[in-house]
């Protein structure tokens, strides 16, 4: 809905290489352009604010920022996110910021974006199937940082959208406020069962050969590199699909996320118990062996 008030045709939105996948499918959908910039498997999949400055153009809508990001895993830091917004105030460009994972993390080097901004307007998203564990009760929301009132009449587009597409729920919608305004303590403990299975995650693909794998500091995901893709399997696709049908392991493809900086990658999740995710890597080294 953002995405749709916001973009013009031949508009141009850019997005982390690679980034959840909607955010490319629908500035498509709205004929928009997205514009991957580059992030840096060496640097834990830190953003390039060269090759995002070279990007920006009289097109450019906004920069999208996914802090922590799937599926890569990374989390940006204070510093990172201060030169992302300097760069959009530099340009007068809208900041999109999706922090849904921003309490599943596992350094402490992170602030909201609207929280830096100052006078710079942001637009956040959120929602509560992650850190609250309410998949599949469709229940989200979006913050509007705009303290001269510069976004009046793209929230008042959005919201006018939601009227009339979508309806959330009165008992989840109170589950939400509970959710906030209730103890806190098990997303503490969530958070360090997923910093095991990430470390193990981690070592393990680490381990195999012809895989490497930067490590992520939030979200739960993985997005190990497929060395052989190229050579041995055409695509990512091409691994992932045979990989599950030979051990039934479902990853998904790389290049799904960006075409180019996704490319030659899988993601994985690490959300089961260290004993399914044993048998799931065994399978993977077995298929690469």
């Amino acid at each position: 809905m953002l995405i749709a008030a916001l973009i013009e045709k031949g508009d141009e939105i850019l997005i982390p290489g690679p980034a959840y996948s909607p955010y490319i499918s629908y500035a498509k959908a709205y004929n928009g352009t997205p514009i991957t910039y580059e992030t840096v498997e060496e640097e834990n999949w830190q953003p390039n604010i060269d090759d995002l400055r070279s990007k920006i153009s009289e097109k450019t809508r906004a920069i999208v920022i996914i802090n922590p990001n799937n599926p890569s895993g990374a989390l940006y830091g204070r510093k990172m996110v201060k030169q992302m917004l300097d760069l959009a105030g530099e340009y007068n460009l809208l900041v999109l910021s999706d922090e849904i994972y921003d309490q599943i993390r596992y350094v402490e080097d992170y602030v909201s974006t609207a929280h830096l901004a100052k006078d710079l307007p942001v637009v956040g998203l959120n929602g509560f199937s992650k850190v609250y564990l309410m998949t599949g009760w469709r229940l989200g929301y979006i913050y509007f940082h705009a303290p001269n009132g510069e976004l009046q009449e793209l929230q008042e587009t959005v919201e006018k959208e939601q009227r009339i597409r979508i309806c959330a729920s009165t008992p989840v919608q109170m589950a939400g406020i509970a959710a906030l305004k209730g103890p806190q303590d098990h997303v503490k403990d969530m958070v360090e069962k997923l910093r095991i299975r990430r470390d193990y995650v981690w070592k393990r693909l680490n381990e195999i050969e012809g895989i490497s794998c930067a490590k992520p500091e939030g979200a739960f995901y993985v997005f190990p590199k497929i060395h052989s893709v190229g050579s041995k399997w055409k695509t990512d696709m091409k691994f992932v699909m045979e990989l599950l049908k030979e051990t039934g392991v479902l990853l998904v493809h790389g290049s799904g996320f960006d075409p180019i900086y996704g490319a030659g990658h899988v993601r994985a999740v690490f959300l089961p118990p260290v004993e399914t995710l044993e048998q799931a890597f065994d399978e993977v080294e077995r298929f690469m062996k």
